[in-house]
């Protein structure tokens, strides 16, 4: 549980998908909250999400160490939520990560959140992975008390994942599945907000580990894609994209704008998305992990044809 208390906490990239969550959470604990990203007035939404005075907004590219300490001065823990599928992956991943921990311990702040990813190692073959390796690492380095967050694929109303496939679902006469066999342990956005906060909070507790966050099931692409198809109430019909098809798409289209995959990603898929064993979750966070299905149909409904009137799919 966390307490109410009266600390600045700064968020990289809170304006993002997990940040707004992550803000929110630290809003209810009674939190002000530091947006810092490179264009502010993106985020100025979360502003009447707190109270009175807890937002401060920010510019600050994390791959300007200037801008970046100048964001964290004053704060008594420090998020970094940067993250990106495509782009530049080393000036923010590696560049921007140690450029935020070393700010975060010459400015004395009290922790560091680090959000990172399954599948980070600095050995990826996949930039993403190799990438958010190399600045987990940095991190740590230059912050050794940094908390270490690796979320699986977070989903809620705003992702770009569940959602994804569902606004295909509204125009494809069969979803076409890549990797069908990739496993994969949705988690909750909400919950990742959660365990962002109490770990920005109480790093006595939490500080100087790593956290592997996972939902409460494993699903391969194939079965998640029939779920959302289910919960849309489209036709059950799947095609399977053979491995040699994918990865020519990948290779040779995947840097095209709209492209379904791109080869860095299809190399993310070589790997299942899921924690290690034994590792440490949001258990650890007293935060009982949320079922896809117990949220996810209440955005999903705008997807089908009738809308919540319509019948879904039988399972």
């Amino acid at each position: 549980m966390v307490q109410k208390i009266d600390r600045l906490v700064t968020l990289f990239g809170g304006g993002g998908f997990l940040g707004r969550y992550a803000a929110q959470a630290l809003y209810r604990s009674g939190a002000r909250v530091r947006i810092a990203q490179t264009n502010p007035r993106q985020a100025f939404f979360l502003k009447p999400l707190g109270g009175l005075g807890q937002t401060q907004f920010v510019r600050a590219d994390i791959r300007d160490a200037d801008q970046v300490r100048a964001a964290v001065r004053g704060s008594d823990a420090v998020v970094n939520l940067v993250g990106v599928l495509k782009g530049d992956f080393y000036g923010l991943h590696v560049d921007g990560a140690e450029n935020v921990a070393r700010a975060a311990a010459d400015e004395g702040a009290a922790a560091l959140v680090h959000v990172s990813a399954i599948g980070a190692d600095p050995d990826s073959a996949s930039r993403y992975g190799k990438t958010k390796g190399k600045g987990e690492a940095l991190a740590r380095a230059a912050f050794p008390g940094a908390t270490i967050l690796r979320p699986s694929i977070l989903f809620g109303r705003e992702d770009d994942f569940i959602n994804r496939f569902a606004r295909m679902a509204q125009i494809a006469p069969a979803m076409p599945v890549i990797r069908g066999d990739v496993k994969f342990q949705p988690v909750s956005v909400s919950d990742v907000g959660r365990a962002v906060a109490a770990a920005a909070l109480d790093p006595g507790q939490f500080g100087g580990k790593i956290y592997e966050l996972g939902g409460p099931e494993v699903l391969t692409m194939r079965q998640l894609v029939a779920w959302i198809l289910r919960a849309t109430a489209r036709p059950e019909r799947i095609i399977d994209i053979p491995d040699p098809v994918a990865a020519a798409m990948a290779r040779f289209g995947g840097w095209a704008p709209g492209a379904p995959i791109t080869w860095d990603q299809w190399l993310m898929l070589a790997k299942d998305n899921v924690p290690a064993a034994g590792s440490a979750g949001l258990d650890a966070f007293g935060i009982a992990p949320t079922p896809l299905e117990a949220v996810a149909e209440s955005w999903l409904t705008t997807y089908r044809r009738s809308g919540r009137f319509a019948i879904k799919s039988p399972a």
